[in-house]
């Protein structure tokens, strides 16, 4: 959050990366050309293409009258695929015609080394050409085209496959045995014997699609206590999927994680204080914060250097804010909130608040001097406000669920000490910037090939360690550049459409970087607020007034949704948190007015 004013993320370039090529033998002529309709003279029949990328044309062509025309857009690089059936043990050459800038053809699945051949420039059809042999229980093939982020349509024609047949392959049995472990207050084990033939698993819950995995476990998680839920499991390969097994039921418990941090209203109002500065909006006293206001983060707890864990926060010089109130008025005003059943908390960051936790030294260092904070102010909790350069991932951690980068690892385990400290009612808030949580559905790190911004999703592995801790998550949906929804469209802030796409991909989990075996599990309702700007001078990408109750509305009632559609209907949608307390004051309260005036059902 930014004290002047506002600062908006970009995404930086992804690298185009080469492809590998094979130097196995090649297929014998003899064998027959596997690969159904690769001169697409019956349109895209056998051919799926990502996101409705892919279209057949009739010129250019290679061969015959038709090719195809596939177009990247966005994080989509336009990959259309099918799948083989193949023998174990085999060789086989892949070739195909393309025209285009960075045009790839490829096989996965083989068993043995994937592979891939691009060209980087084909202003004419140029031949690719790469060969495999295929692992010893290897009995399918998945062969692909695809172009590359950025760059315009490309074309494929004559695509074929050389080698021995192999059997069809069967839909997988039905799945038997499955078996819920013992639940917690968030969570339930699920485990199944494995499938012959199968390649993954889906697993639903409700008779919704939870998650897909290749292995026979599964956790389900962010679940409401004392709740019974049903599960069912089917196996998956690329003849298609099994019906599903039998259901299983489970409870989960009713202790601990269900409202961490206790007695918050069924629908609050969070906002920044700015206690420690001033700025345009005016210093505005503790004693003179409205009861409209159910969660007051003080802003901002800083770090003494980057990386030394040393979190410092004292109140506003009188230089710059000659209206401040005295340390005791301070304390007695937040004992006066919090008598009222108001929440008062340290927030730590900010814009400039720049902290690296990247030595268990510094870790140590944090959670003692965050401590000392809290104690001496008599605060209920905490507030992470980490932006910048505080948070990213190092090369190769590509798993939200296992991070292994240092700054990650240690923030999690900070926090874990300081709600180990300060038991049940100590209230854990975020408040992170859509760059490093949505944007997590297209990019994850540094990404599997390098030169994506290390940031991306960053907090992510965060919010998933500490979700059974977590009482509050208010992203903002402000200073933010346009963002893919889970309808795979942009959206950008300052409308409802905004606040209804990025709030949805919250409550309903999404694939990290559209990897559909790690899904970032749904939050509760009740741990997700909407993040927003209190007045034009806040920050870039504030909402009106009829536009907030417009989101509200199609969030908790499913009504006035607008274009985008939601996938459920939240009314314990836990409410708002704006940026901030004074320049709503600045804004004459229309922000907060607004809120206690809304018609939450």
């Amino acid at each position: 959050m930014d004290r002047t004013r506002p600062l908006t993320l970009l995404l930086a370039g992804v690298l185009a990366a080469g492809g590998l090529v094979s130097l196995t033998p090649a297929a014998q002529a003899a064998d027959p050309d596997l690969a159904a309709n690769g001169g697409f003279e019956s349109g895209l029949d056998g051919w799926s293409c990502t996101a409705g990328s892919g279209a057949v044309v009739s010129s250019p062509v290679h061969g015959g009258t038709k090719a195809l025309q596939a177009t990247p857009a966005g994080s989509d690089h336009a990959k259309c695929s099918q799948t083989v059936s193949v023998k174990p043990n085999s060789a086989y050459t892949l070739s195909g015609w393309v025209r285009g800038s960075y045009v790839y053809l490829g096989a996965s699945g083989t068993g043995t080394t994937d592979v891939s051949t691009w060209t980087q420039s084909a202003p004419d059809w140029q031949k690719l050409s790469t060969t495999f042999t295929t692992g010893a229980s290897t009995t399918s093939v998945t062969i692909h085209t695809h172009g590359w982020y950025g760059t315009g349509a490309y074309h494929a024609d004559d695509v074929s496959l050389i080698g021995p047949g192999g059997d069809p392959v069967q839909i997988p049995a039905i799945p038997t045995g499955l078996a819920a472990g013992s639940p917690t207050s968030t969570s339930v084990p699920l485990s199944w014997p494995g499938v012959a033939g199968a390649t993954s698993y889906k697993v639903y819950r409700g008779g919704t699609l939870a998650g897909t995995v290749t292995g026979t476990s599964y956790t389900a998680t962010g679940l409401a206590p004392s709740t019974s839920y049903t599960f069912q499991v089917s196996a998956v390969n690329s003849a298609g999927e099994s019906a599903r097994s039998a259901a299983v039921s489970a409870t989960t418990t009713s202790g601990g994680g269900g409202n961490p941090g206790g007695d918050l209203p069924a629908h609050a109002l969070v906002g920044y204080l700015h206690a420690s500065f001033a700025n345009g909006s005016g210093y505005t006293r503790m004693a003179d914060v409205p009861d409209s206001w159910d969660v007051i983060n003080l802003a901002f707890g800083e770090p003494t250097s980057v990386t030394s864990g040393d979190i410092r926060f004292s109140l506003c010089p009188a230089t710059e804010c000659p209206n401040v109130e005295s340390a005791a008025d301070f304390k007695a005003a937040i004992k006066a909130k919090q008598a009222a059943g108001k929440k008062v908390l340290i927030s730590i960051g900010g814009q400039n608040g720049q902290v690296q936790l990247s030595t268990t030294a510094a870790r140590d260092t944090f959670v003692s001097s965050v401590s000392k904070i809290i104690d001496e102010y008599g605060l209920d909790g905490l507030d992470i406000d980490f932006e910048g350069h505080s948070l990213s991932l190092q090369t190769g951690d590509t798993d939200f669920r296992s991070p292994t980068s240092p700054v990650i690892v240690n923030l999690i385990s900070a926090v874990k000490s300081l709600k180990a400290t300060y038991g049940s009612d100590f209230v854990l808030t975020m408040a992170p910037e859509t760059f490093f949580v949505q944007l997590g559905y297209q990019y994850y790190g540094s990404g599997p090939w390098g030169g994506q911004d290390p940031r991306a999703g960053a907090y992510l592995p965060v919010i998933h360690a500490l979700r059974d801790d977590l009482t509050l998550l208010h992203v903002q949906d402000y200073n933010s550049g346009s963002i893919m929804g889970l309808d795979n469209q942009y959206h950008s802030m300052g409308g409802a459409d905004f606040h209804i796409a990025m709030t949805d991909m919250l409550l309903t989990g999404f694939p990290v970087a559209g990897n559909t075996e790690r899904v970032f599990p749904a939050l509760r309702p009740d741990q997700v607020a909407i993040g927003l700007p209190a007045s034009t001078q806040a920050g870039n990408g504030h909402t009106t007034p009829s536009e907030v109750n417009t989101a509200l509305d199609c969030l908790t009632k499913k009504t006035n949704c607008g274009t985008y559609q939601t996938h459920g209907t939240w009314p314990a949608l836990r409410g708002l948190m704006t940026w901030s307390i004074n320049w709503d004051r600045f804004n004459s309260w229309e922000f907060s007015r607004n809120f206690d005036a809304y018609g939450w059902s």
